[in-house]
């Protein structure tokens, strides 16, 4: 199952993904991650909106340094030590399949599950472990199954 967060008022904003990570119980640092389609509230000195590739542990220093909001981002895990090729780079804004309908799969080919920041208004979960997903709904009691919470 696919979750959505949005429209609450449990969450100080949507995107912190320190908070996103905790309450999901994930440890970013199991992981590496390609991080695309960035937007944030600020650009940190040596930071860039770039589509970038980042070990777990080098997610886990940046997001405790800096207070940041990721406006738009798609955070794809994948492996530690894997890094699949990028035919696409995965996307946010102006994602139809996220609307559609449908449970979508994680774009990156070979990611176990993507964790989007749509708008600062939301935060969508695809393809999360089931315990992340148990934990992250019962922090979060407004987290909604994506297919339910689609616009029409």
């Amino acid at each position: 199952m696919n979750l959505i967060l949005e429209n609450t008022d449990q969450v100080r904003f949507f995107t912190d993904m320190r908070k996103v990570f905790a309450a999901a119980e994930i440890a970013p640092q199991d992981y590496d991650w390609y991080v695309s389609d960035i937007e944030t509230n600020f650009t940190p000195e040596g930071f860039s909106a770039d589509d970038k590739w980042m070990h777990g542990e080098e997610l886990v220093s940046f997001i405790s340094e800096y207070d940041i909001q990721f406006i738009w981002a798609v955070f794809s895990a994948v492996p530690k030590g894997s890094r699949p090729t990028i035919s696409e780079p995965p996307y946010v804004e102006g994602n139809p399949d996220y609307w559609n309908g449908r449970d979508p799969a994680p774009q990156l080919n070979g990611a176990l599950f993507e964790i989007a920041c749509w708008d600062s208004s939301a935060t969508i979960l695809i393809n999360l472990p089931e315990h992340a997903q148990r934990a992250f709904m019962a922090n979060y009691s407004d987290t909604q199954p994506l297919v339910k919470a689609v616009r029409t």
